[in-house]
């Protein structure tokens, strides 16, 4: 079992640079389609697609896509570009307009919605989580470091320039709560090739609720290569109350790697 905390630090310059790679990776989506047709189709509950850090809903189109044809009613978050600005660091929650958001989904369809955050959406989603768990389903985020949030990435200092603030102020109780599993089903989907975010910061404890998958792939192309989308759909088409762990059986086994044991 590795140990995070000995681990966490901001990826090489090597994997920075493999980040092109998710221009091949979008490729590869459409040239998977026939493959990706034959994911698990749903059972059209409203999904809420949160995008990373500065990028805003053009970054998740080819995602949301992809669950409007397995039956699924996917919204963007509608919020501009993602800067960073929707958790207060100080306070320790997400803001109004993210919560507002969720609980309109909620009522709009009268049932429980599924969050996906990519990156720092990723954050976002299980802050909604926690707060607001009579109103999500299940959460999946793509490449979300959640643990030891301010030394893993590589983006830290330009969030730090556009929001003129020091990203270590973020409060104890805070970053003490984003360490912890949010109280919902949870599927946290990373890569070991991660040119941003440290993989061992996206990767927490296997629990009754929680799991981890493994996809080779690129920070900025995980949201669309075509083993995340598989998993992603895999995840969403459970019967709500009947989560199971995602089960790497039969051809998967040769697909996805067994998920890393990280103790924190």
């Amino acid at each position: 079992m590795l140990k995070s905390t000995e681990s966490v630090k901001p990826p090489s310059w090597t994997k920075v640079l493999l980040e092109g790679r998710a221009l091949y990776e979008l490729g590869a989506m459409y040239l998977s389609v026939p493959w990706l047709w034959r994911a698990p189709y749903g059972d059209g509950h409203p999904v809420l697609v949160l995008p990373g850090f500065t990028a805003g809903d053009g970054s998740t189109l080819p995602l949301r896509t992809f669950l409007k044809s397995r039956g699924y009613a996917v919204h963007g978050w509608t919020l501009g570009v993602n800067l960073g600005q929707d958790i207060d660091p100080a306070a320790g929650g997400p803001s109004d307009r993210l919560q507002h958001r969720l609980r309109n989904l909620h009522l709009q369809y009268n049932r429980k919605v599924s969050l996906i955050g990519w990156s720092l959406g990723g954050l976002y989603a299980r802050e909604l989580a926690r707060i607001m768990p009579e109103d999500v389903r299940l959460v999946i985020t793509l490449a979300s470091p959640f643990y030891e949030t301010t030394k893993a990435s590589r983006l830290v200092t330009l969030y730090e320039f556009l929001n003129r603030t020091n990203a270590e102020d973020i409060s104890p109780t805070l970053r003490a709560r984003m360490q912890a599993s949010p109280p919902v089903p949870t599927t946290s989907i990373y890569s070991r090739t991660d040119g941003v975010a440290d993989w061992r910061s996206c990767v927490e404890p296997t629990g009754e609720l929680s799991e981890n998958i493994e996809v080779e792939a690129s920070h900025l192309g995980l949201g669309f290569h075509p083993l995340a989308l598989w998993a992603i759909a895999d995840r969403l088409a459970q019967e709500e109350g009947e989560w199971q762990p995602f089960q790497r059986d039969g051809f998967r086994r040769i697909l996805y790697r067994e998920p890393v044991e990280v103790s924190h």
